[in-house]
Order: C-alpha cells, then sequence, then structure tokens
C-alpha cells in the first residue's frame, strides 16, 4: 500500500500537543488570550491552508477539496477583519 501524500487536500495538517490544548481550552472557554491566537493560527494556516495554492494537478477534486478549506479560512480572517463599528454606524 502506498502511503499518503501529505500535500493531498484530505490530508489532516500536522499539529503538536499545544494546537490540541488551544482548541480544547478555547471550545471550553478556558484558553488563554495565547492560546486563542494560537487556536485561529492553526485553524486559519493548519487546518484550513488559508494562504496555499489550492490547484492540485493531480486531480480537480483534490483541488476542489481545497478550495472548500480555503474558503473557510478565508471567512475567518473575514470576520476577524471587519469594522463592526464602521457598520453599525452605517446602519443608523
Amino acid at each position: 500500500m502506498s502511503k499518503p501524500n501529505p500535500s493531498a487536500a484530505h490530508f489532516p495538517p500536522s499539529w503538536e500537543p499545544a494546537d490540541v490544548k488551544a482548541i480544547q481550552s478555547l471550545a471550553s472557554g478556558e484558553a488563554t488570550p495565547e492560546m486563542q491566537k494560537r487556536a485561529l493560527d492553526f485553524m486559519i494556516n493548519k487546518v484550513c491552508l488559508t494562504y496555499d495554492l489550492s490547484y492540485r494537478p493531480e486531480s480537480d477534486r483534490e483541488t476542489v477539496f481545497a478550495e472548500g478549506r480555503r474558503f473557510t479560512g478565508l471567512q475567518l480572517v473575514k470576520l476577524l477583519s471587519i469594522n463592526l463599528a464602521a457598520i453599525k454606524q452605517a446602519k443608523s
């Protein structure tokens, strides 16, 4: 049996115990500011591969899957970047 290709879109990201602790602490509401940043960084950069190239030459389905992951990351980045004060002011 061949080894899985780590660049395949469906391949899970590599993680460290500190990444797992940060995600679990975020979910339970007990994350420190540093853990919150680590959890978001892990999700945006490793889970979603937001800034990675989506194109996978071996398969259009791999490309589509990778683009779905990237889209999720872009939505997180968008929400982190939105100026809520400007939106509230525009609505009033």
